[in-house]
């Protein structure tokens, strides 16, 4: 699957799927607790069929269970995929334009292809965790402000 089919493809999880997802995570989460092998076998109910999946991939879907339970919207992308500038734009919620001129301020690192411009996946994510932790730390700024200023009653 392409990293553009499969970044299309993320939207938020449904509430009955989210019910579900957090019904099963808490089934889950106490199995994987009582396991101790490098692997384990599950099975298909439907099926009958048993399948062999190391354990690490059964915390890898505890955890997007936990997302989807939390409404998150899930999508599995390899690291060190390159995305385009206009699916970089997507991600952050911001034009094309104004995420070339992060690029060209050496905000998120890029390299060219041609004349393209291609951005890893993972520096999109980490940019964007930085502008959530900032705006976060401002926020706490703004709050402590209006508190001192007697403006916020805690």
């Amino acid at each position: 699957m392409k990293i553009m089919e499969t970044l299309d493809r993320i939207n938020r999880p449904s509430k009955v799927e989210q019910k579900v997802a957090l019904e099963s995570y808490d089934s889950l989460a106490a199995v994987i607790e009582q396991l101790h092998a490098e692997q384990t076998e599950i099975e298909i109910e439907e099926t009958k069929d048993k399948i062999i999946v190391p354990l690490r991939a059964l915390k890898l879907f505890g955890g997007i269970l936990k997302a989807m339970s939390e409404g998150k919207p899930i999508s599995i992308v390899p690291l060190a995929t390159e995305v385009t500038t206009q699916k970089a734009a997507e991600i952050l919620g911001c034009s094309r334009p104004h995420l070339v001129k992060l690029l060209e301020e050496g905000k998120i690192q890029y390299t060219k292809v041609g004349k393209h411009r291609r951005i890893l996946f993972e520096d999109v994510i980490e940019y964007k965790k930085r502008m959530k932790d900032e705006q976060k730390k401002r926020l706490i700024d703004i709050m402590n402000f209006d508190e001192d200023l007697g403006l916020y009653d805690s």
